[in-house]
């Protein structure tokens, strides 16, 4: 069974998402029946790739949002990871344009590592405060999962994956998908947000239930029928 899960990096609430989804995932007897697709999504592609901004001036000037009120958001979602074992360090979060970071991913869903990258990513922006539009940055993330670091050069520097990256964003347009994290469970059913994790279990076991076993039986009973042992008559 296939997820397929729209995320960037600077979002908060894919972060959260993330570890939501994996919580309840781990619990399923199903979960190595699971394949995972990250597909990227820019919140803000108008962002200067060179220019980092912190969290604060960003809702301010992007936003609008008075910094007394940006700062309690930024509480209230820190208080959120906490309960699904994020340690948001907002303070040292730095706003850049992600489509490079975006590029690090679909290097490393070739490498069949794009979940440790979307994990590394998150950490390196929003725990550790690193650049992730910094090439150098990513280079060292990329190294750190083995992927060498010469490949991550001259795909960071290069062209070669904003075609994937660009099918993701226009995919997601296609879909109506507008926020994200934004899961496709099967290419059926979504789950759109930061749900709890029983809120995956569920969608979870119900997609698979169906895959499994896809028709609905709208029989009685009495109907007459053959197998491979014979037939019987009811």
């Amino acid at each position: 069974m296939k997820i397929e899960i729209w995320s960037d990096v600077m979002c908060p609430f894919c972060y959260i998402g993330k570890h939501n989804f994996e919580q309840a995932l781990e619990k399923l007897p199903f979960k190595d029946e699971i394949e995972v697709e990250w597909k990227s999504f820019q919140l803000d592609p108008t962002l200067d790739a060179s220019q980092p901004q912190n969290t604060i001036e960003y809702f301010k000037e992007k936003k609008g949002f008075p910094a007394e009120q940006a700062s309690q958001m930024i509480g209230q979602v820190a208080q959120m990871g906490k309960g699904a074992g994020i340690d948001f360090n907002f303070e040292k979060a730095l706003i850049i344009n992600t489509f490079t970071a975006h590029k690090l991913l679909h290097l490393a869903k070739k490498h069949g590592k794009a979940n440790e990258m979307e994990e590394a990513l998150f950490i390196a922006h929003f725990t550790d405060g690193k650049n992730v539009g910094d090439i150098e940055e990513l280079i060292t993330l990329a190294d750190s999962l083995g992927i060498d670091k010469d490949e991550t050069r001259q795909v960071l520097t290069s062209d070669q994956l904003d075609y994937e990256i660009n099918q993701d964003i226009q995919e997601a347009k296609n879909n109506g998908i507008s926020s994200v994290p934004f899961f496709v469970l099967n290419g059926k059913y979504a789950v759109s947000g930061a749900q709890p994790a029983e809120v995956f279990a569920d969608a979870l076991q119900q997609t698979y239930k169906e895959t499994v076993s896809p028709f609905k039986d709208l029989s009685k009973e009495g109907g007459a029928s053959c197998d491979a042992d014979g037939c019987t008559v009811e």
